[in-house]
């Protein structure tokens, strides 16, 4: 089993949870497929993307149980992000947790994050 990380506001993780599927914010969808992030690449995509902004969730995802088409591709600085080119269905999520911001303006990285 492999885990992947999803960041999510919290208002449309829960929209996705009742429709058993998500289709991505904003972003994922002007790309045309949903970002996610390894344990390793987490912290630094919170900083560079997603500074100071609070509401989050973070979800870890089983690529197991992923049945659309998961891709490693080159991104920030030639590192292999994985990308969902379909929608993520709720039943490969493992687990979510609020992502909180620490005192020193950071989030806290859950963790269970591996």
């Amino acid at each position: 089993m492999a885990i992947i990380y999803k960041i999510c506001p919290e208002p449309l993780w829960q929209e996705a949870e009742a429709k058993g599927f998500l289709v991505g914010v904003s972003i994922d969808e002007a790309d045309g497929y949903i970002h996610f992030s390894g344990g390793g690449q987490l912290a630094e995509t919170l900083r560079l993307h997603f500074a100071g902004v609070g509401g989050l969730i973070v979800a870890a995802v089983d690529t197991d149980r992923l049945t659309g088409d998961l891709r490693y591709e080159k991104s920030r600085g030639g590192e292999l992000f994985p990308h969902l080119y379909d929608v993520l269905p709720m039943s490969a999520v493992a687990w979510v947790e609020p992502l909180l911001i620490g005192a020193d303006g950071a989030h806290v990285i859950p963790q269970a994050v591996t």
